[in-house]
C-alpha cells in the first residue's frame, strides 16, 4: 500500500537532512541519539527519508540537538534556536541548492551577533565557493572564518578537510600538506584516532600529488594498519581508495584496481554520494590504463548521476574527461570529439593547475582521435600553464607527449629539446623530493 502524504513535514528527505545535519553538528552518533522507542535503526531510516517521524518524536529529537520540533519538520526558523538559520544552510548545501545556501549564510552573517556565528556563516559561504569551484575564493573565505573563531583549523576538522582540499584545488600543495599536517598532529595529541586516521590519509593525498611517493607509502602503511578493523565502511574505503591511488602512481595498475574495487564496493553501502562518485572515476581511470575501456565507460555511467549531485563544476568536467578517453578508445570518434569540446570550456575557466591537468588529459584524447595538431595545441597550452610553477612533475609527462608528437611530424631537434626540458624537469623535482625528506 503507498504510504499516505504527511500533513506535518515538508518531504521525508529534507527531515532527513535537516535530522542528520543537527545531529552531526551536535557531535552525536545516531546511537547517542536514540532513546526507548527511537533506535538507531529508526534514526538511520528517517536520516535517509524512508520514514516520516511523528510531531512527538520530532519534539524530543529536537530537544536532544538543540532546535524547535518546527525547524526538523519544515525548516521554520522562527522558533528561536540561535543555530537554525545555520542548519537551514547546511541542508542547502547538502541538497546542493547552492544559491539559496548562499543566501541563507549571508542573511545569517548581516544579522550575527557575536564571531562564533559569524565564523560559522563565514565557514559556510567557504564551502559554496568550494562546490562552486572556485577554490581561491573557498580558500580566503575559510581563512577568515579561522581568523574569527581565533583559533587554529585542527579545532575545525570540516573546515581544515575543505580548506586543505581548497588549496591543493588551486594548485597550493605545500599550504595542503601544511594543513593536514598539523590537523594529523593535533588529532593524534589528542589521542583522536579517528581524526588521525583522516587527516592521514588526506596527507598522503596531498603527498601523492606532491610526487612524494615514500612518505605518502609510510604514511598509508600505518594507517591501514591502524583502520583495518575499523567497524566504518567510509573510512575502511578511504583507505583502500589512498591505496588505489598509491599504486596507480608506482604503475602497479593491478594492485591499483584491487584497492579500487574494495573502495567502491564499501563505499556504496554508505551515503557518502561525492566520495562514490570519485570512487567510480579512480577504478574508470585504472580501468583504461589497463586497456578495458569498455568496462571503464559502464564504471562513468553508473557514477555519473552521483557526480553530477555533489561535484562542482571542475570536478564534473575531470570526470567527463575519463568519458572523453573511453569513448576515444571505443572508436566512437563523433562523442569523444563533442564531449572534449563542450569541456575544453569548462577546463579554461579553472585554477591554472588544474586546467593544464585537465588540457593534458584532453590532449591525450585528440591523439587517439587521430587530432594531432589538436593535440599539440592543448599540450602546448598545459606547458605554458605549468611552466610558471617549476618543478612540476606533471610538466615531465606533458614534455614528453611534446616530445613524441615533434618525433612523429620528422622534427627530431624539436622532439630532442622537449625531451631535454623533460628530463630537467625530472632532476629538478627528484632534488625537490629529496629536500623536503
Amino acid at each position: 500500500m503507498p504510504r499516505q502524504k504527511s500533513t506535518h513535514v515538508d518531504s521525508p528527505a529534507a527531515v532527513g537532512d535537516r535530522l542528520r545535519v543537527a545531529r552531526v553538528r551536535a557531535g552525536l552518533s545516531q546511537r547517542q541519539l536514540s532513546f526507548p522507542g527511537c533506535s538507531p535503526a529508526y534514526i538511520s531510516r528517517i536520516e535517509s527519508g524512508d520514514r516520516i517521524p511523528s510531531l512527538q518524536l520530532l519534539r524530543e529529537l529536537g530537544k536532544r540537538l538543540g532546535v524547535s520540533e518546527d525547524f526538523l519538520a519544515t525548516g521554520d526558523e522562527t522558533a528561536g534556536d540561535r543555530g537554525a538559520a545555520l542548519l537551514e544552510a547546511e541542508v542547502a548545501l547538502r541538497l546542493g541548492d547552492l544559491e539559496e545556501a548562499e543566501r541563507l549564510y549571508k542573511a545569517t552573517l548581516e544579522g550575527a551577533r557575536d564571531d562564533l556565528t559569524r565564523g560559522d556563516a563565514t565557514a559556510g559561504l567557504g564551502q559554496v565557493a568550494f562546490r562552486n569551484g572556485d577554490p581561491r575564493l573557498a580558500v580566503r573565505r575559510f581563512e577568515d572564518a579561522l581568523a574569527l573563531y581565533r583559533t587554529d583549523e585542527s579545532r575545525h576538522p570540516d573546515l581544515a578537510d575543505s580548506l586543505g582540499r581548497a588549496y591543493a584545488m588551486a594548485g597550493e600543495l605545500e599550504s595542503a600538506i601544511a594543513v593536514f599536517e598539523r590537523c594529523r598532529a593535533a588529532a593524534e595529541e589528542r589521542e583522536d584516532s579517528m581524526q588521525s586516521l583522516q587527516f592521514s590519509v588526506l596527507l598522503a593525498h596531498a603527498l601523492i600529488d606532491a610526487g612524494n611517493l615514500g612518505r605518502a607509502d609510510e604514511l598509508l602503511g600505518r594507517a591501514l594498519a591502524d583502520g583495518k578493523d575499523s567497524q566504518s565502511p567510509s573510512v575502511r574505503a578511504q583507505l583502500y581508495w589512498s591505496q588505489s591511488r598509491l599504486h596507480e602512481e608506482k604503475n602497479d595498475p593491478e594492485t591499483a584496481a584491487r584497492y579500487a574495487r574494495r573502495a567502491l564496493e564499501l563505499l556504496l553501502l554508505t551515503e557518502d554520494t561525492y566520495r562514490t562518485a570519485r570512487a567510480h572515476q579512480l577504478l574508470a581511470y585504472i580501468e583504461l590504463s589497463r586497456g578495458n575501456a569498455e568496462h571503464a565507460l559502464e564504471l562513468l555511467e553508473q557514477g555519473w548521476p552521483l557526480i553530477e549531485q555533489s561535484g562542482n563544476k571542475l570536478e564534473r568536467a575531470q570526470y567527463r574527461l575519463e568519458e572523453a578517453r573511453a569513448l576515444a578508445k571505443l572508436g566512437r570518434g563523433e562523442e569523444a570529439g563533442a564531449l572534449a569540446m563542450q569541456i575544453s570550456g569548462l577546463i579554461s575557466e579553472a585554477a591554472p593547475e588544474d586546467a593544464a591537468r585537465g588540457y593534458a588529459v584532453l590532449g591525450g584524447v585528440y591523439e587517439e582521435l587521430g587530432e594531432t595538431d589538436r593535440a599539440r595545441e592543448v599540450y602546448e597550452l598545459a606547458a605554458e600553464l605549468l611552466e610558471p610553477r617549476n618543478p612540476n612533475r606533471y610538466l615531465i609527462d606533458v614534455y614528453s607527449k611534446l616530445a613524441d608528437l615533434a618525433d612523429a611530424a620528422g622534427h627530431k631537434e624539436e622532439a630532442y629539446e622537449y625531451m631535454r626540458k623533460a628530463l630537467g624537469q625530472q632532476r629538478a623535482v627528484a632534488e625537490t623530493l629529496s629536500e623536503a625528506r
